[in-house]
């Protein structure tokens, strides 16, 4: 009978036998794993294949894992496990403040590790379940729709991104009917809840918003200008 697959580990760690170690118990209990044995190797690993959880090595030839974890942070959120002989309080301290999960001191209990990382993946997709009931995320952000809140991941977790009510509201509407065409006077509307009115005001809530989640806002690739029609949300090429 096949074990479902539980989930992707990278393994960085230059010491064969270890990494080969872990793999085998990792594999034994239903993930799949790769291993690099450089941060370099692990970049170009990363470049192709997502990982959902990376066990790290501190001491690596060329880059070392602070370095490469430096790195990684300003682009990822995946969990981290480090791993290391150095035992002192400044790199435990050095290691979860640039972002680590987990800090292992060698020489460790496979079984531990690996029960370490399945608590952490499944805390991970737990919050996920809590969160996903009302939520819509494109590229790296979250709107709850609930609560009224939009959240962007960034390094070492997810930060509050401020809205006023009429920015929420503006791209809720749009976020509700993702993918069709709203002219000005159907989003005036769902959030002004007014028949009449400044319908120019609906364009400056659109600006507002495109400076909060575009990267080029006037090159807007989420909030779209349909012209002589209206605005329309976009995530075809956005996927989170």
């Amino acid at each position: 009978m096949m074990m479902n697959m539980q989930g992707k580990i990278l393994i960085i760690e230059d010491m064969k036998e270890l990494a080969d170690v872990v793999s085998l118990y990792l594999g034994k209990d239903g993930f799949e794993t790769r291993i690099a044995g450089s941060a370099e190797d692990a970049i170009t690993v990363l470049v192709e294949w997502e990982p959902e959880l990376l066990i790290l090595d501190i001491n690596l030839p060329g880059m070392d894992g602070f370095e490469f974890l430096q790195q990684f942070r300003k682009t990822k959120a995946t969990p981290v496990i480090i791993v290391s002989a150095r035992d002192s309080d400044e790199d435990l301290v050095a290691g979860l403040g640039i972002g680590a999960d987990e800090f292992v001191t060698k020489p460790f209990s496979t079984k531990v590790l690996v029960a370490r990382v399945r608590a952490i993946l499944r805390r991970i997709r737990n919050l996920e379940e809590k969160t996903a009931s009302n939520t819509f995320r494109f590229g790296p952000f979250v709107l709850d729709l609930d609560a009224c809140i939009l959240k962007r991941e960034d390094t070492g977790g997810f930060r509050r991104i401020p809205l006023s009510a009429k920015e929420f509201g503006c791209l809720a509407c749009l976020i509700e009917n993702v993918g069709k065409t709203l002219n000005p006077e159907t989003i005036y509307k769902s959030v002004w809840k007014n028949n009449y009115g400044d319908l120019t005001a609906v364009a400056v809530y659109i600006q507002h918003l495109r400076r909060k989640i575009e990267d080029d806002p006037a090159n807007p690739v989420y909030i779209e200008t349909i012209h002589g029609m209206g605005y329309r949300f976009n995530t075809e090429r956005h996927s989170a």
